[in-house]
C-alpha cells in the first residue's frame, strides 16, 4: 500500500490543509472530557509549523445538521485545547470554504466543523474543489474516518495539488499492512463483541487468513451454540448458528482452529453484585448467563497468544467492566503484553480494556479507528486511503 507521507515532503512556506480527527467527548458545559484524539493530531501539526508551513486544520465533531453550526457543533473548545498543546494561540475560522481568511507561515488556524458544510457527507465535488484551492498540500491524518467518502476525506484528496498521509494515518497504514499483508506466523485474531451479525464479514475474512481465531462475548456464545453446547439465557444469536458453523468449517478445512471455552463463568444477571460461578461448559444450566471464560480456558488462550507471531485484537472476551467477569480479558491482555509477537488492537471496548489493565505501552500498535480498523481487516478498500494511493501514482 503506497501513499505519499507528510515526512517525505518539503512543507516550508506552503499552505497545508490537515484533515484531523478531533471528535472528542464533551460534558454538558462544553468542556472536553478526554483529549486523546487531539493529542494524537499534534505530531503532524507540529511538524508543519516547525518547518514554516501555514497550517489549516479541520475536523468533524458530533453529528451536526449540514448548513448550520449549532452550539453543540462548534470546535471552539477544541481550538483552545489545541492551542494549549501547541503552546500558541489557535484561531477558529468560521465560513471558511470560500477563503478570505489569512494564515501565515508558522501559524495554525482551526477551520470550523467540516460536517456543518453543505455537501460534506455526500462528497460534493464542487465543495471539494473549493477546499482544495485553499492549500498547496492536503494531509489526511484522520484514520478513524478513512472508511467514509466525504469531501474532506476523499474529494479534496483528488483535487489538491499534493495529497499525502499525515503521521498518524501513515502509522495506521503501516501497522495494519504489517498485520495483514505478510504477517509473522502464527497469526492469531481475537474478535469479541455482542453479535456475530455485526462482525460476520470480518469473521469470514479472518477465517481464510488466520491460524487461530479466538472469539469472545456474545459471539463466543453463538459459536458454542453452533458446536452443540447449551448456553442457558446467555446473549447469543441463534439465527446466526449456521454462519458460525461455516466459519469453523473454513478454519477446520485449513487446519486452523476456533478454540472454544471448556469452562465458563456464569451468573443469573449482569451486574456488579452478581454472583459469579465457574463451571464446565457442559454444566451450563437453563437460567445461566455466560459472562466470561473460565480459568482453564483463559490459560489455553494465553498459551495460544504466547506462541503467536502476529496478534490482531478487536473486542473483549467477557463482561470485563465487572471484576468477577474480567478474568478472561485480563489474562488475555497480560498474555499480549508479555508476547514477543507484533500486536495491533482497535475498537472502543478494546481500548477501554487496554486502559483498564494498563498495557498500552506493551501493545505493538493501538489503532485510533473503530469502523475503519474493522473494514481494513475485512480487506475492504477504504475511500480516503484509496484516494491517497491514487494520488501517489500521479
Amino acid at each position: 500500500m503506497q501513499v505519499r507521507k507528510l515526512t517525505d515532503l518539503d512543507v516550508a512556506g506552503k499552505k497545508v490543509f490537515i484533515r484531523a480527527d478531533l471528535n472528542v467527548p464533551q460534558d454538558e458545559a462544553g468542556n472536553i472530557t478526554e483529549d486523546t484524539r487531539i493529542r494524537a493530531s499534534i505530531p503532524s501539526i507540529a511538524y508543519c509549523v516547525e518547518r514554516g508551513a501555514a497550517v489549516m486544520v479541520t475536523s468533524h465533531l458530533g453529528r451536526p445538521t449540514e448548513g448550520t453550526v449549532g452550539p453543540d457543533d462548534t470546535l471552539a473548545p477544541v481550538a483552545v485545547r489545541l492551542g494549549q498543546l501547541l503552546g500558541k494561540p489557535v484561531k477558529l475560522i468560521s465560513d471558511w470554504v470560500d477563503g478570505g481568511f489569512g494564515v501565515e507561515p508558522g501559524q495554525v488556524v482551526l477551520l470550523e466543523n467540516c460536517r456543518c458544510n453543505a455537501g460534506e457527507k455526500k462528497d460534493n465535488e464542487a465543495l471539494a474543489k473549493k477546499m482544495a484551492a485553499l492549500c498547496d498540500i492536503y494531509v489526511n491524518d484522520a484514520f478513524g474516518t478513512a472508511h467514509r467518502a466525504e469531501a474532506t476525506t476523499h474529494g479534496i484528496a483528488r483535487f489538491a495539488p499534493v495529497a499525502c498521509a499525515g503521521m498518524l494515518m501513515g502509522a495506521e497504514i503501516d501497522a495494519l499492512s504489517k498485520a495483514t499483508e505478510n504477517p509473522a506466523r502464527p497469526l492469531v485474531a481475537i474478535v469479541g463483541g455482542a453479535k456475530v451479525s455485526t462482525k460476520l464479514t470480518i469473521l469470514r475474512t479472518l477465517a481464510d487468513k488466520v491460524d487461530q481465531l479466538i472469539v469472545g462475548g456474545g459471539i463466543a456464545n453463538t459459536f458454542l451454540l453452533a458446536s452443540g453446547k447449551r448456553i442457558g439465557e446467555s446473549l447469543a444469536e441463534p439465527e446466526m448458528v449456521k454462519e458460525a458453523q461455516h466459519v469453523m468449517d473454513i478454519m477446520k478445512a485449513r487446519g486452523a482452529e476456533v478454540p472454544l471455552p471448556t469452562d465458563v463463568v456464569v451468573a443469573d444477571e449482569v451486574s456488579k453484585l452478581a454472583r459469579a460461578n465457574r463451571i464446565s461448559v457442559d454444566d451450563v444450566g437453563p437460567h445461566d448467563r455466560i459472562l466470561d471464560v473460565g480459568p482453564k480456558s483463559s490459560v489455553r488462550l494465553a498459551e495460544i497468544i504466547a506462541h503467536a507471531g502476529t496478534i490482531v485484537w478487536n473486542g473483549p472476551i467477557g463482561v470485563f467492566e465487572y471484576p468477577q467477569f474480567a478474568g478472561g480479558t485480563k489474562m488475555m491482555a497480560s498474555a499480549i503484553a508479555h508476547s514477543e509477537a507484533f500486536s495491533i488492537a482497535g475498537g472502543g471496548d478494546t481500548l477501554a480494556a487496554i486502559a483498564k489493565f494498563n498495557i498500552a505501552d506493551d501493545v505493538g500498535y493501538i489503532s485510533t479507528g473503530g469502523g475503519a480498523f474493522l473494514e481494513f481487516l475485512e480487506g475492504k478498500a477504504l475511500p480516503a486511503i484509496a484516494a491517497l494511493e491514487a494520488r501517489a501514482r500521479d
